[in-house]
Order: structure tokens, then C-alpha cells, then sequence
């Protein structure tokens, strides 16, 4: 190649002679100069190419280039005429051996943007995903939010081991997201496709690779999966830096929005807001009095007449009268104009109303409305003079907050967009005496974020420590939302604000309730709620009405809480008096005495539920209480009783984990997925066996924090799996994992328990057989928007000789997804081990004939033998007896005899009555 291009630029080409003495000399802006490869001294040439071959002649000799490994630093170009580095002009930048992408209003060089389908046989669904590539919103890019796949991939050459990075938002891991790189035998660097960490809110998180000298091609890849419940949000990227190429002989311009005022500089700052800039400025230009501008745009926009969507409302402190002041402020910032036709002005500030009181287990300081809390052993209703515990009680520690007036100290709260990276001087929530509510946001995707910190859990010193209830504490609030769009209101646990994690989501406009979540690690942490009015990506100001309001908040068994009520102990005398203490596992408060009572035989204590023998509940039908009292559980043992007969079960062969994956479902797309169900029939003592986990995520199962894994364990749950050939994975992707039975209430052959209904028509049985099937019922303590019970389980235990070992597991036929309400599911395990031991009762005697004076005793098992193990069949007996020829021959005797004595009797007594 570098001969084609030393004959090309020194002019040998083989053209006729008149057209060389008629082609014009080369001018220097008629080429441009280009390195030869690298041979393998690391040695090149620096040859000129035209920029349209044939136009003329007479261009320079080739001479000898810079070293390969030769580069320029940040803020310089390499010029090629000279060889040698220069400083980029101001309005310019450079990265040296880096090149960046931020500008997104169009595809760079170099790029290839795609959409497929990755079933290739279905030629409607690969139409219609032609259009699902990602997109372009200047700032950024935007993958697809449908069930298709869309692939952005860019190769690039370095003469030098680099490294690729970018910005990125993944808020939805109902979106696939992978990004990995290949080398130019498509054969995968670094290690297997590399899942992307999801992101919470808006936030921009950052990733990094090292790529290897040579060819690399980057791949990112994005798949929905939505089973139809909501529209996806789609993954963000931005900001993409790739070092290691040889260098770069021109510098790029600050693209609109930034500037540069000084030369040799390595990035562009962005304008301030009411500025802009076009490309390549060296700096901003401020908006027009009517007009305004975001920071980094690349023009001003007129501002909008004001209207009620702008302003916002706040309450003042309460004053020393105890009265709040009403006080109205703009948006920050400030985008509207007051002297357009048809703006309305801002509302008069000032006026006042009554405060509320101080919240529970607080009091007012010296006739004001300053609330200090009460002190340990006393209790307050918020309104009244702290009272002290009476005798026999003890104060129950936490927060309660239902008055408004100003935001608790443990409580703060912020907006945050990580579009624009902040909200101006918005606040996230605003106080309203007897609520809490969303501020009015700058933009629609904005995240007004409440947060609550807790330094740890301490239950009362009477509480009863329960190891397989494991419940610290909870926190329960009140909250309606009030929408015209999709908002959504997020609810968020984990140890640190930075570290929360999603634990559940409501969607669109909901009425006034109630949500609970159980605490069961005894840490500090840190709640949030985040709402959001509108997902779109787009800034706007359409939903500034739609607002989330928080009534109460209630967190129990709080280190350093206060008390709103003193509540029972079990009371120890002592040579100081008497004094609280914790009655031992097992046992509750007596309600005369104060004294620690054990609870009866098959009885398990109430979770935080200690005081009076109604504390001890009586176990469901065929469980009974671990040796604490804290639970009720089956031994996969059951005896069942029918007027004179009793059938005794053991399935301790089924208590191992056992999956069923339901029969293929399949997306409004056509994508193909399954539900997956563990089950861990009878547990051990109560703890449960059956695990169901989240693979979608880059840490697997375990997230950043310690201890909150994305996985459930209990009785049965649920995920949903996305087989490898879907997907183009190299794992079957495991996600929304759902616990579905975390207690057993009980095993019967009822059908129904505890308002649990295990309706018998769902699995068709034989009408001839009389043995019944056995009902195992579970409950899900977890409360979501559908469920608000909670869930509930069956499994349906039904003998079955044919189908050994563990059987096989089936749902409803008319409820495909083992639920036909979205609440309880319902199972079918048919098995041998389901069948009940055998008795006695479960074979029959057959007595052989007298044979030679022997005869044989068998036994049978009934047909159909609907039984197992248990007693075993009789062997054979056989026994001593007559046969039946040896009284025939007595009775044939006996009879001819009589027979013979009649004849001469009669003969006699004729002959005498004739004389």
C-alpha cells in the first residue's frame, strides 16, 4: 500500500503524456498530508494524498514520519506540515491521544446505529424493529423502550493500550443493558458481556474499560422485556471518551452551548443560564430581557406569560402567637415574564393561620411553638405536658409525624435532575400543618426527594427476641397522589441516601392510604420518597400541578425515638422496688399479674404482640409450634381421620426445593418468557428453603450494600426468565423475583382456610376416588397496590402411584400464570409421595383350598393400591386341614346305612301288620 501511495504523490502515474503537461501544479490546499502504516520498526512516512485524485500534479516527496508511538498532549494538535505540536486556538479544544463524543443532534463518523428483532424467522417483528435504534437528544443519546433490540457499535483503531468511558443512565432493569467490546475477529475482550449497574432517580453514573492496542469495536446494546405492564424508560448514554489513538491533527470546536476563552485548553466550559453560544465560541452572549436560556444552550427561548404553575406556597415558622404565615414565592429558576399579556401576578404574602401542635411525643418549650422531645420514661400526645410511664409500663420509643409545621430534624429534602444536575434553589417538599407535600418543579422529570434518616432499632426491653419473625421494626405512612400523567411516587430503603434501593413504586393518581414496610436488620438507614411528574427525557412544565402528599409518618422501636404511649412490661420485684423486664421466649405479659406466662401447647406468639394470653395464637390445622412459640410449622407429616379409618402422610421426600417453570408467554412484541416457581413444601422448623433471585444486574445478586441482596427466600416464589436464545445472552436472564408465601397458616383437606380458597374445580379429580387430596395454604405478609392482603398460596398435594420420585407440578389450566386473580396462586403436585403409609386397611385376605390337607393364606393389596411404605404385605401362611372327599365318603356311608335300617325296619313292621 505504501508504494501505491509513494507512486500517487510523487505523480508516477501512468497517464498520457498531454494530460500531464495540462494538469496544473498541486496548491497546498489541493492535498492534505497522511502517515503511512506503522511497519515493524515502528517507523512511518508522511506522504500528501490530493483531495481529489487526477486534479494535478507535482506534490511533495514523501519524508520521514514521527515515531508510531508519537503523540501530543491535552490542549494540542499535531500540525502535519511541520510535524510538531501546536496549541489549540481558543474556541477549540483538543484531548491529545483522546477522542470524546458530546454532541448527539445527528450520528458522528464512524457509528453504526441499528434496530432488529433477535427472532430473524418472524419478518413482521424484524420490520418493525428497523426504527427502534437509539436516539438523538443533543445532549445525549436515548435507547429504545420496546421489545426490540437496538445496538450502537463504533470501531476504532489504537496505536496504544486505552481505554473507552461514558455517561450513563439505566433506571429501568426491565431494559437489558450490556455494553463489552470486540476485537476485529469479533471475538470478545475482557471477559463476557458486561452487565450495566442500574441507576436510581436521574442520576448519571460512569463506566470504564481498558481497551488493547490494535482493532476494538464497542457494543452498546439495549433489549426491553415489558410483559406489558408500563412503558419503559429507556438507558441514557453521553459523554463517550476513547484514549489511546496515535493523536489527532485538528482541534474540535466548543460545540453550541460551551465555550473557550483560552488557548491549549482540553474541554469547553458550559454558558450560564440566560447565555448562549453558537459552535465554536469564545464566549457567551446574554439572552434578551424577554427571553431566557438553560445553562449550555445553544439559543434563547421567549418566556411564557406567567400563570399559577409558576408560583409556589410556604408556611413560616410558627411565631410566638402560634400562628403560621402563608408565604407565596416564584420558581427558581425563573422562567416566566410578569409583563406579558396574560400573566398573573404573584399572590400577596403574609397571611396567617394557627399552627398545628407539636407532634407526638413532643412538647412546646415555654408556651411557644418550639418542640423539644420528651424525656425517657415520660410520653406525650403532642399537646399536652409530657407525662411520666405509670408503674407496670414502659415508654415505646419512635417518630411520629402527622403535624407539618416545620420539617423534623431528622428530615430533609432536595430536588434533583440529572439531566441538568440540580433544580436551581427549589426544595423537593414543602410543609402544610396537617401534610407534607411535593414543591412545584422547575421541569417534569425533576426528582423532589424526601429523606428521613434513622440511627438503628432498639425494641422495648419487655420484647421477646424472635429469630424467625425478625422483625426490628416498621415504618408505616399515609399518602394520596394527585396526577394527570404517569407520575410516580418512589419509595426507597437502604443504609446510606446515596445507597437506597427501590422497594416500591406507584404509578398515576392514587387515593389516600396506607403502605407498611417490615424492618428486619437492625441498622441505621435512611427512607426516601422520590416523586416524579413525568419520565419523559424532555424538559417540561405541562405537570407542575401534579403534586404527592404525605399525611403521616410513623417508625417504631427507634434508637433515640420518643414516646406517644407507654405500653405493658412484665414486672420483677427487687430490693430497689420493681422494674420492666423480658419474659423469656415463649411466654407472654399476664394481664393480672404482670407477670411472664407460657403460652399453651400449639400456640405461637403474635410478632411484638406480648400482652395478655390472646397473645398466644392458636396454630393453623395440621402444624404446630417451634419451641419458642414463635412460629407454627409442619414436619411434612399429616394424619388424616375419616369416621373409623385414619390415613398418616410423610413427605419429607418432597420438603426439598422443587421448580416448575409455567408453559411460554409471550410479550404484545412477541418476546418469549416464562414464569419460574420455587417451592419448599414444609421448610425446616419454619425457616423457609426456597430461593428466587435478580441475575440482570452487573453485582448479581448482591448489591452495593451488604445485606440487601435482590433475592427473596420463603415457602414459594416467583421470577421470571428470559431463556439465552431470547435474549442473545449467554445466561438466562433471572428477574422481578416475588415472594409469594412466607408463613404457612395451615394442612387440611378443607378447601378452604383463613379465607384462602383452594377451589377444587381448577384440578379436576376422578369422581369414584375417595381419597382426598391434601391442601397445604401459605400467606405473603408483603402488601402491594393490587394485593393489599397480601398474596396467598395452595399447593395441593394428590397421590398419585404413577408418578414416582418427586412427582410432577402443574398450574390451573385456565390460569396459565398459577394466579387467576393476580393474588393467590394455586398448585397441583401429583406424586407417589403424596400417597398416605399403608395399613392394614389398604390390603385383603385370600384363603387357597384344602389340598392334601394343606391349605394356603395370601394377601393383596387393593386395587387401585393408593398407598406407600408404611406396613408391609403379609407373607404367605399355609396351614394344616380336611379335605372335603373324606366327609363325603363318612356321609355316603352314614347315608346307605339309615337307608338299609328303614327298608328292614318297614319290611318288619308290613309283614307284622298282615298277620
Amino acid at each position: 500500500m505504501f508504494f501505491c501511495v509513494l507512486l500517487f504523490s510523487t505523480g508516477l502515474l501512468l497517464l498520457p503524456r498531454s494530460s500531464l503537461q495540462q494538469t496544473p501544479i498541486c496548491k497546498e490546499s489541493d492535498y492534505y498530508y497522511e502517515y503511512t502504516d506503522c511497519d515493524s520498526l515502528g517507523s512511518r512516512w508522511r506522504v500528501a494524498v490530493p483531495h481529489i485524485p487526477g486534479t494535478c500534479t507535482g506534490l511533495p516527496d514523501p519524508v520521514k514520519g514521527t515515531a508510531c508511538s508519537f503523540s501530543c498532549g491535552s490542549g494540542q494538535f499535531l500540525d502535519m506540515r511541520n510535524q510538531s505540536c501546536k496549541e489549540c486556538v481558543a474556541g477549540t479544544y483538543s484531548l491529545g491521544t483522546g477522542i470524546e463524543f458530546r454532541e448527539w443532534d445527528r450520528l458522528p463518523s464512524g457509528f453504526v446505529n441499528t434496530g432488529t428483532t433477535l427472532d430473524s424467522s418472524d419478518n413482521e417483528s424484524t420490520e418493525n424493529c428497523t426504527m427502534s435504534k437509539w436516539t438523538f437528544k443533543g445532549d445525549f443519546l436515548a435507547s429504545n423502550s420496546d421489545e426490540c433490540t437496538a445496538t450502537l457499535m463504533y470501531a476504532v483503531s489504537l496505536k496504544q493500550s486505552g481505554s473507552a468511558s461514558f455517561e450513563y443512565q439505566y433506571p429501568d432493569t426491565n431494559l437489558y443493558f450490556d455494553f463489552f467490546v470486540q476485537n476485529d475477529q469479533c471475538q470478545a475482550m475482557g471477559g463476557e458481556s458486561k452487565w450495566i449497574r442500574r441507576t436510581e432517580r436521574n442520576e448519571w453514573d460512569h463506566h470504564t474499560v481498558q481497551l488493547n492496542r490494535g482493532n476494538n469495536v464497542l457494543y452498546w446494546r439495549t433489549t426491553g422485556f415489558s410483559m406489558g405492564t408500563k412503558v419503559l424508560k429507556p438507558a441514557l448514554i453521553r459523554n463517550i471518551l476513547i484514549t489511546g489513538v496515535a493523536y489527532t491533527s485538528e482541534c474540535f470546536p466548543c460545540r453550541p452551548g460551551t465555550f473557550n476563552a483560552k488557548p491549549g485548553s482540553s474541554h469547553c466550559d458550559l454558558c450560564p443560564r440566560n447565555t448562549y453560544s453558537p459552535r465554536g465560541a469564545t464566549s457567551c452572549q446574554k439572552c434578551d430581557k424577554d427571553q431566557y436560556s438553560e445553562p449550555g444552550s445553544r439559543s434563547c427561548k421567549p418566556q411564557p406569560p406567567c400563570s399559577e404553575k409558576d408560583y409556589f406556597s410556604t408556611h413560616t415558622p410558627c411565631d410566638f402567637e402560634g400562628k403560621t404565615q402563608v408565604m407565596y414565592k416564584w420558581i427558581e429558576p425563573k422562567f416566566c415574564s410578569e409583563d406579558a399579556k396574560g400573566a398573573v401576578k404573584l399572590p400577596a404574602s403574609g397571611a396567617k393561620k394557627p399552627c398545628q401542635p407539636c407532634n407526638p411525643g413532643f412538647v412546646q418549650v415555654n408556651g411557644t411553638h418550639d418542640c423539644r422531645p420528651c424525656q425517657f420514661g415520660f410520653y406525650s400526645d403532642g399537646s399536652k405536658e409530657c407525662t411520666k410511664c405509670p408503674v407496670g409500663t414502659e415508654p415505646i420509643l419512635g417518630f411520629e409525624y402527622k403535624w407539618w409545621n416545620t420539617l423534623p430534624k431528622n428530615m430533609f429534602s432536595s430536588c434533583f435532575s440529572g439531566i441538568n444536575q440540580n433544580c436551581g434553589k427549589m426544595t423537593g417538599w414543602e410543609v402544610a400543618g396537617d401534610h407534607i407535600h411535593s414543591s412545584v418543579a422547575s421541569a417534569g422529570n425533576n426528582y423532589l426527594m424526601l429523606m428521613m434518616h434513622v440511627p438503628g432499632f432498639s425494641p422495648p426491653q419487655s420484647a421477646i427476641e424472635n429469630l424467625d419473625n425478625p422483625e426490628v421494626g416498621r415504618i408505616t405512612f399515609i399518602f394520596e397522589i394527585v396526577c394527570t400523567a404517569n407520575c410516580e411516587l418512589y419509595f426507597l430503603v437502604g443504609p446510606t441516601k446515596e445507597s437506597t434501593r427501590t422497594v416500591e413504586v406507584w404509578n398515576g393518581s392514587k387515593e389516600k392510604q396506607s403502605y407498611t414496610y417490615i424492618i428486619e436488620r437492625n441498622t441505621s438507614l435512611a427512607f426516601m420518597w422520590a416523586f416524579q411528574r413525568s419520565a419523559s427525557v424532555e424538559q417540561s412544565h405541562m405537570y407542575s400541578s401534579d403534586v404527592a402528599k404525605i399525611y403521616s409518618i410513623n417508625v417504631t422501636n427507634v434508637i433515640g425515638g420518643v414516646s406517644s404511649y407507654c405500653g405493658p412490661c412484665a414486672l420483677e420485684s427487687t430490693s430497689l422496688g420493681t422494674s420492666c423486664v423480658s419474659c423469656a421466649p415463649g411466654q407472654y405479659i399476664d394481664k393480672e399479674s404482670n407477670k411472664c406466662q407460657a403460652c399453651p401447647a400449639i400456640t405461637h406468639l403474635k410478632a411484638h404482640h406480648y400482652y395478655g394470653k390472646e397473645s398466644c395464637i392458636p396454630c393453623g390445622p395440621g402444624t404446630r409450634n417451634n419451641a419458642n412459640h414463635t412460629l407454627c410449622y409442619n414436619d411434612c407429616k399429616f394424619v388424616y381421620r375419616k369416621e373409623h379409618r385414619t390415613w398418616q402422610y410423610d413427605f419429607s421426600l418432597l420438603n426439598n426445593s422443587t421448580s416448575i417453570t409455567s408453559g411460554p408467554r409471550f410479550t404484545p412484541k412477541g418476546v418469549r418468557y416464562f414464569h419460574h416457581f420455587n417451592i419448599g413444601l414444609c421448610g425446616n422448623q419454619g425457616r423457609k428453603l426456597a430461593s428466587c433471585v435478580d441475575n440482570v444486574t452487573a453485582e448479581s445478586v448482591i448489591d452495593r450494600d451488604e445485606g440487601f441482596a435482590r433475592a427473596v427466600t420463603s415457602y414459594i416464589c416467583q421470577s421470571t426468565l428470559v431463556p439465552s436464545d431470547v435474549t442473545g445472552f449467554n445466561t438466562i436472564m433471572s428477574s422481578h423475583p416475588i415472594n409469594l408465601a412466607d408463613h404457612l397458616i395451615g394442612v387440611t383437606t378443607q378447601k378452604t382456610l383463613e379465607n384462602i380458597t383452594a377451589d377444587p374445580d381448577l384440578f379436576p379429580i376422578e369422581k369414584d376416588r375417595t381419597l382426598p387430596d391434601i391442601i397445604f395454604f401459605y400467606r405473603s405478609t408483603e402488601s402491594t397496590q393490587t394485593c393489599k392482603n397480601g398474596r396467598a398460596s395452595t399447593v395441593r398435594l394428590r397421590c398419585s402411584p404413577s408418578h414416582v420420585s418427586s412427582g410432577v407440578i402443574s398450574v390451573p389450566r385456565k390460569c396459565q400464570e398459577g394466579t387467576c386473580d393476580g393474588c393467590t396462586f394455586h398448585f397441583l403436585w401429583e406424586t407417589a409421595e403424596a400417597c398416605p403409609l399403608c395399613s392394614k386397611s389398604d390390603y385383603h385376605t385370600i384363603v387357597g383350598a384344602c389340598i392334601n390337607g394343606i391349605q394356603k393364606t395370601m394377601y393383596v393389596w387393593s386395587e387401585p393400591k393408593l398407598c406407600k411404605e408404611g406396613v408391609a404385605l403379609p407373607d404367605q401362611t399355609v396351614t394344616t386341614c380336611k379335605t372335603i372327599d373324606f366327609f363325603l365318603k363318612i356321609g355316603i356311608i352314614t347315608g346307605t346305612i339309615t337307608a338299609c335300617l328303614l327298608i328292614v325296619t318297614t319290611c318288619y313292621f308290613y309283614k307284622k301288620n298282615q298277620k
